[in-house]
C-alpha cells in the first residue's frame, strides 16, 4: 500500500521532518571486533557521523549501511522510518528493494549458466527467445543485453508504470520492438532485464527466484534477497526533494511515468508478486554486502564456491577501454557484463576508487566492492529525489568511506 498523500506531501514538500535527537531512530547489528577490520573506533565512528549527517539532509526517511572490510562486518545500522507513516522504525534487518542494483543479481544467474556450459555470452538471445529476433534483433546477443547495447532502452509505445505488473505485455511488447541504440551505449533500466529472467526461465526450467535460491539464496544463508516476497516487513519508499523534470523525463522515458508514480508502484502490494530482474530485488544492507564480499572473494562464501574465480572474473570484464558516453544517462559511464565499474577521480562510488565494481538503484543506493580497500558495502536509502540538501553529504560520506577505508 502506498503511503497516504498527506505524509507523501510533506515530505516531499518540506524533507523528511528529523527530530532533533536521532539516538531512538538508530539501530545496530552485529559488528565485528574492530581489530578484525583494521579499523581504528574513531575511523567507523566518522564514517557514522557522515551517514548520520546524510539522514538529517531530510531527503531519506530511512538509510541503511552496511560495511565489511577484510570480510568483517565493521559497520551494520540503520537510522530513520521505514514507513514514515507509522512510524515504524528502520533495522538493519529490514528490507529493502534495490532497485537497478538487482541488476547485478540477474547478470550472475547469466553467469552462473556460462560457467554450467548451458550458455554463451555470444550466443544470440534468438537460440533461446525465438520470437524475440523481430525487426532486426536476430543477431543481438547476450552481452550486448548485459552490456546496455541491445538497442532497447525503453519501450517504444507509450506506457504506465503499471504495466510492470504485467510482465507478459512487456515480453511481448519488447520482442516486436525495433532496436533503435543497438551496438551503442543505452542504459536500459527495466527492459533487457526481462529478456534476460526469460533467457534463465528459458533455459532451467524455473523462475528466476528458484534459480536464485538454488544458487546464491539458501546456500549463502540469506533470509530475504528475493524478487518481490517480502511482503509487509519491507521498507517503503518516499518521493522527496525539489522536483527535477529530467529524471521524471528519464523515468518516463525508461518506465512510462514520474519519479511519484514510480515510487507509488513501488510500494503496491502487487509488486511483491512479480519478478523484475532489472529492479525489484529485496535485501537487507548485510545480505547485499555479503553479496559483493562474497564477489570480492572471487565467488568463495564461508567455505563454499558459490561462483567460480573464471566466472566472477568474466562478469567483471570491462566492456570498454574506457568509459563511454551513454546515450540515455548523458554521462560516461563504464559497464561490465553486469555491473558499473569505478572510473579514476571522482566516479560512481566515491572519489580514488577505480577499481570498485558494483551498481546504483534508483536515485542513491549503492551496492558495491572495492577491492584496493577490501571493501564491501551497501548503502539503501528509501528516499527518491535528485535535487536537495543531501547531495553534498552524499558524497561527503561516499569521500569518508574511501579516506578511512584505504588499505596503508
Amino acid at each position: 500500500m502506498a503511503l497516504r498523500p498527506r505524509v507523501r506531501r510533506l515530505i516531499s514538500k518540506h524533507g523528511n521532518p528529523i527530530p532533533r535527537s536521532l539516538d531512538s531512530l538508530v539501530r545496530h547489528g552485529e559488528e565485528a571486533p574492530l581489530e578484525k577490520t583494521g579499523m581504528a573506533s574513531e575511523q567507523v565512528e566518522s564514517i557514522w557521523r557522515a551517514t548520520r549527517k546524510l539522514y538529517r539532509g531530510g531527503m531519506s526517511p530511512a538509510i541503511s549501511l552496511c560495511l565489511r572490510r577484510h570480510g568483517e562486518i565493521m559497520l551494520n545500522r540503520s537510522i530513520g522510518f521505514a514507513n514514515p507513516d507509522t512510524q515504524r522504525v528502520m533495522t538493519p534487518d529490514t528490507p529493502v528493494c534495490l532497485f537497478s542494483a538487482s541488476k547485478v543479481v540477474a547478470a550472475m544467474m547469466i553467469h552462473h549458466l556460462v560457467e554450467q556450459g548451458q550458455l554463451d555470452l555470444d550466443d544470440p538471445v534468438t537460440r533461446y527467445l525465438p520470437q524475440y529476433g523481430q525487426n532486426g534483433k536476430g543477431r543481438t546477443t547476450l552481452r550486448q543485453l548485459l552490456t546496455h547495447q541491445a538497442g532497447i532502452p525503453r519501450p517504444q509505445e507509450p506506457v504506465s508504470p503499471e504495466i510492470l505488473f504485467r510482465p507478459e505485455e512487456i515480453f511481448d511488447l519488447l520482442c516486436a520492438a525495433k532496436p533503435t541504440t543497438l551496438n551503442a551505449q543505452a542504459y536500459h533500466a527495466v527492459t533487457a532485464g526481462f529478456i534476460v529472467g526469460r533467457i534463465v526461465e528459458a533455459v532451467t526450467g524455473e523462475d528466476l527466484n528458484a534459480t536464485l535460491d538454488r544458487v546464491v539464496r539458501k546456500p549463502m544463508g540469506m533470509k530475504y534477497f528475493t524478487f518481490g516476497g517480502t511482503g509487509p516487513e519491507r521498507a517503503l519508499d518516499v518521493s522527496t526533494g525539489v522536483p527535477f523534470k529530467l529524471v521524471d523525463l528519464f523515468l518516463n522515458h525508461a518506465v512510462g511515468g514520474s519519479i511519484d508514480e514510480v515510487v507509488e508502484v513501488s510500494n503496491d502490494d502487487r509488486f511483491q508478486d512479480i519478478i523484475v530482474p532489472a529492479g525489484n530485488l529485496y535485501a537487507t544492507a548485510e545480505e547485499a554486502s555479503r553479496f559483493f564480499q562474497m564477489l570480492l572473494n572471487e565467488g568463495r562464501y564461508d567455505g563454499q564456491q558459490i561462483f567460480q574465480p573464471e566466472t566472477v572474473a568474466r562478469a567483471l570484464e570491462p566492456a570498454y577501454h574506457r568509459p563511454r558516453f551513454d546515450r540515455s544517462l548523458m554521462l560516461p559511464l563504464n559497464f561490465s557484463n553486469g555491473f558499473m565499474l569505478g572510473n579514476r577521480g571522482m566516479g560512481m562510488f566515491g572519489p580514488g576508487a577505480p577499481k570498485a565494481f558494483g551498481h546504483l538503484g534508483f536515485i542513491s543506493i549503492y551496492c558495491w566492492a572495492d577491492p584496493q580497500r577490501d571493501l564491501s558495502g551497501a548503502l539503501l536509502t528509501t528516499g527518491k529525489g535528485v535535487i536537495g540538501p543531501h547531495l553534498p553529504s552524499l558524497f561527503g560520506l561516499q569521500h569518508t568511506i574511501n579516506r578511512h577505508t584505504r588499505l596503508r
